[in-house]
């Protein structure tokens, strides 16, 4: 069940990124990518990931060490369960990113290669967009 919820976790995910992506412009991607209700099913599964192994991951995270995250991650649904909290909060500022490109009329052909790599490595890519972003808000705000 947890390589199952593992997978599922991902494909859950990936219609939001494909919409953000591929049709940009598309007014349904508009319409989906504008709710933050598009994270739930990620949500969800982290739930039922964390009901069984609850009291771990609360330990982990109220008294955090290396010793405690090391034993907690040599569960497999610990791991799906981190897995799952990735995926969401990287769809979550995915979907923030796309918003803020679309409002400030950045290049979709320019944001689809940065979102694909947002999704792999956010910490590194989140200050190439908020660069990005302000000389756009420059460009949006000057007079004209």
């Amino acid at each position: 069940m947890t390589s199952f919820l593992f997978d599922l976790a991902f494909y859950v995910t990936v219609p939001f990124w494909l919409l953000m992506v591929v049709a940009p412009r598309w007014s349904v991607t508009q319409t989906v990518i504008g709710s933050p209700l598009i994270v739930l099913p990620g949500v969800v599964i982290w739930a039922v990931l964390a009901v069984p192994i609850f009291p771990e991951v609360w330990a982990a995270v109220t008294s955090p060490s290396l010793d405690v995250l090391r034993d907690l991650v040599a569960d497999d649904r610990a791991i799906a369960l981190l897995w799952t909290q990735i995926l969401a909060w990287d769809l979550f500022l995915g979907r923030w990113v796309f918003l803020e490109s679309r409002r400030l009329d950045m290049n979709p052909f320019a944001m689809g290669p940065l979102l694909v790599l947002l999704i792999m490595l956010s910490p590194l890519v989140l200050p190439v967009f908020l660069v990005l972003r302000a000389n756009a808000r420059r460009r949006v705000e000057q007079p004209a």
